[in-house]
């Protein structure tokens, strides 16, 4: 913890539990003098505090964590920004780092407000014919994969105990014969457009594209048997998670039998052994495990089950409009909901490079650099004519962990030289000489600068007279 100054999250804790500060110095073994200074953010929290507060309330030390403060940054800046509100880093920070409740507060009044915009956006669009805004639904399913960290401990669980029972990167045929011998369902390959997979409960039938991979048809099995297997389950998250529409409960239901696919056939404890084996090569483990590039950077961006941790990674896809339509994170690295991503980060450069992966050591205006690897992916049945459609994917992890992927080979780390200074948007972005600055943060407007073919934010010293 850089900044280990807790006092008004000891000072909740402490109100929380209807304790006075004698009582939780007597429970922590220190003095109430000492107790007193740590609320006061007179001194630091220790660790030897923080293992104490383990031991005797329970607590998960992520309550006490930079992590969660980081979490919560961008999007309370993009929340303020979105109403005019320019607050300074600095502020925002103070806010983060001693009242995360109040930030999470601040953020779902803006979410909620966002979401009534959105739809009387909607109902404007039916009567006038306009375009509205995008569904919530999605959003709220990305944020509670976020808020889990991308990891969901029963889930992962039982695909891996069907999984590690199979042959790796050549499931089909074993999971084939587990639909056939614990449920008595065919599976079927239809050539012609039309859906990926279809279930006919009726015939005991399920149909698959002939244009799948065997990997593809693998992963649409494990999907199908997540349902079948792990139905209850998954219908416990979703009315556990509150979503507030039946779109997003089924948006939920459908992402949370992906993620048990997923889990199904990239089986933890193998596909951590090999990631770790092979460095993280993403195309080495695609090939060993008999699936494509954007579902092994998935799965890796799952590797977050205790005492068995991977490297925690950040998973994002775009679209050429620079549309996220995948974002997943096992870290604290979150980028802007408004105002669009950084066009100098390596995703959108993988568009004029497709099929090569990219490096890119990059950091945020906060200081912290990330390492990111980049391609474009194509989703389509091919031929002459047929619609394709092409993505880009990017895989990032703090630069902490960067030793341990292959593509820090060759790269100066520790050169701060070396790292792209990109964004999280410019609406919330705090480099006002960026060359690729589109429009200016939230309540600092643009004035153009004589010298430079570029321009500048306005500052209290501009104006004359």
């Amino acid at each position: 913890m850089k900044k280990p100054f807790m006092g008004v999250r000891l000072r909740r804790l402490r109100e929380e539990r209807g304790m006075t500060q004698a009582a939780l110095a007597r429970a922590l073994e220190i003095s109430a003098s000492y107790l007193n200074q740590l609320e006061r953010n007179q001194r630091p929290l220790t660790v030897p505090v923080l293992l104490k507060l383990n031991a005797v309330f329970g607590l998960d030390v992520q309550l006490f964590s930079e992590a969660e403060e980081a979490r919560l940054i961008p999007d309370l800046r993009a929340a303020l920004a979105d109403q005019g509100a320019g607050a300074s880093l600095a502020e925002v920070r103070e806010i983060a780092a001693n009242m995360p409740g109040v930030a999470r507060a601040i953020i779902a009044t803006h979410a909620r407000l966002r979401e009534s915009t959105e739809r009387m956006d909607l109902m404007n669009g039916r009567i006038t014919g306009e375009v509205g805004a995008g569904p919530a639904p999605f959003e709220a399913v990305r944020d509670w994969f976020y808020e889990q960290r991308n990891y969901v401990p029963t889930l992962d669980e039982a695909a891996e105990s069907i999984g590690r029972g199979l042959r790796p990167g050549r499931m089909a045929e074993g999971l084939t014969d587990r639909l056939a011998g614990r449920h008595g369902i065919r599976v079927a390959l239809e050539d012609g457009p039309g859906a990926l997979r279809r279930f006919d409960a009726a015939a005991s039938l399920l149909h698959l594209s002939a244009r799948l991979t065997p990997g593809q048809r693998a992963f649409q099995m494990a999907t199908q048997i997540a349902l079948l297997e792990s139905g209850d389950e998954i219908d416990r998250l979703t009315a556990e998670a509150g979503m507030e529409t039946d779109e997003a409960r089924d948006l939920l239901r459908i992402g949370l039998a992906n993620y048990h696919a997923g889990a199904l056939i990239l089986p933890y404890g193998a596909f951590l052994e090999a990631a770790e084996a092979e460095r993280y090569d993403i195309e080495l483990l695609a090939r060993r495990f008999g699936v494509g590039f954007e579902t092994t950077c998935h799965r890796l961006s799952t590797l977050q089950r205790p005492q068995a941790r991977g490297v925690p990674f950040f998973f994002i896809r775009v679209d050429r409009a620079g549309n996220i339509s995948k974002r997943q994170s096992a870290t604290d690295f979150h980028f802007s909901r408004i105002g669009g991503s950084c066009p100098l980060w390596n995703v959108y450069e993988a568009f004029s490079r497709p099929g090569e992966v990219l490096t890119q050591v990059a950091q945020m205006p906060d200081g912290r650099s990330y390492l990111w690897v980049a391609r474009t992916v194509s989703h389509g049945a091919g031929g002459y004519g047929a619609p394709v459609k092409r993505f880009a994917v990017a895989l990032g992890c703090d630069l902490a962990h960067a030793e341990r992927l292959v593509y820090a080979r060759g790269l100066d780390l520790k050169n701060p030289g070396l790292a792209t200074p990109i964004g999280a948007g410019c609406k919330i972005c705090d480099r006002p000489a960026c060359p690729q600055r589109a429009f200016p943060m939230a309540g600092r407007p643009l004035r153009p600068d004589p010298n430079r073919s570029r321009f500048a934010p306005y500052s209290s010293s501009d104006a004359k007279g």
